[in-house]
């Protein structure tokens, strides 16, 4: 039999869980902003404590401080690449008829050289549809970038402003005892700023390396290419080979074959090797990761919550195993298992 108190707390619980889902389902269109704004939190909390306790400016002005700083160092960069990588793709030529004729060139040429038909209708199903969800997909991130940088500058703001009080609030609610909260947000600041700094400056290198490839290769548009290396270093395993392999195997299709051995070979020495040695180098200095958290950590991640799933994918499975080694630690590492049979 229920008492009145366990009813009052149960119906409380129910009802935050049904506010909850609501909510959670409404907010996900802008899930990219809100998590944007908790990454960049992370990263500024510090220097939001340091404005306000030691140089005793305002909460308001020095939370002002930070969002301009947001807004010149990342927001405007983006959005500056985003333009010029939109803008190198005006400078191609979509007539509809050359394109097709090239591609019908590429495709003979590939049978001619390869005795594989890839004209067959599934093979065309399929690719037609992969390019139509690509570009659907390019368009539905292009047009959210603003409103979801909105909502990260609105979101930040107010919590750079109650800080301590939401600091506080949160640290109270985790269901762990002291100990389990501080490795818990240990973890996750530790994730954060790992994968934060770590990622976009292992796209800015990758990309940079490839691009210098690409040019001496003779490679047409090596720009464009190196923009598009930079975003495919967040894809996990394949990566970067996404762009390099067809450049490669287009130069070899062509005749253009010590260029592309040159490009092979550059790409497997070079460019995955850069890949590696630096993303699992940053792993380390930052936060003490296993490489296959990372890996299928942004795996899992990149469906969930797009672009910022880099961040918190790895970070969703290390929290998953850290809660489970807590469990473990709390209730079954207990003094009579421990004691031999």
């Amino acid at each position: 039999m229920i008492n009145r108190e366990g009813y009052w707390k149960y119906s409380l619980m129910f009802l935050i869980i049904v506010l909850g889902v609501i909510i959670f389902q409404q907010s996900w269109t802008y899930i990219s902003g809100i998590l944007g704004a908790c990454t960049i939190y992370v990263l500024v909390r510090k220097q939001m404590k340091y404005m306000v306790t030691k140089l005793r400016i305002k909460k308001v002005f020095a939370a002002l401080i930070v969002l301009l700083e947001v807004i010149l160092c990342i927001l405007v960069p983006t959005f500056l690449l985003i333009w010029l990588l939109l803008g190198k793709l005006q400078t191609v030529d979509f007539n509809p008829q050359e394109i097709v004729a090239t591609a019908e060139n590429f495709l003979n040429l590939f049978q001619t050289k390869t005795g594989y038909d890839l004209v067959n209708p599934d093979n065309v199903a399929k690719i037609t549809s992969f390019v139509t969800v690509g570009l659907q997909m390019i368009v539905g991130q292009v047009s959210s970038f603003i409103i979801n940088a909105i909502v990260l500058l609105f979101i930040l703001y107010f919590m750079l402003l109650g800080s301590d009080q939401m600091e506080a609030y949160i640290y109270d609610i985790l269901p762990f005892n002291d100990s389990n909260k501080k490795n818990v947000v240990k973890e996750i600041k530790m994730m954060v700023r790992s994968n934060a700094i770590g990622i976009p400056l292992l796209a800015i290198v990758q990309g940079t390396i490839a691009g210098i490839g690409y040019a001496i290769c003779g490679v047409h548009s090596p720009v464009l290419f190196a923009f598009l290396t930079c975003f495919a270093t967040i894809i996990p395993i394949v990566g970067t080979s996404l762009v390099w392999f067809p450049l490669a195997a287009y130069l070899a299709l062509t005749d253009h074959w010590i260029s592309a051995i040159i490009l092979a070979a550059y790409a497997l020495l070079v460019i995955s090797n850069v890949d590696n040695v630096i993303r699992f180098m940053l792993q380390k200095k930052l936060a003490d990761t296993h490489p296959l958290i990372t890996v299928f950590g942004v795996i899992l991640g990149l469906p969930l919550f797009g672009f910022w799933g880099v961040i918190f994918g790895p970070l969703l499975l290390s929290m998953f195993f850290l809660l489970v080694n807590m469990f473990k630690i709390e209730y079954l590492d207990t003094p009579d298992r421990k004691k031999p049979v």
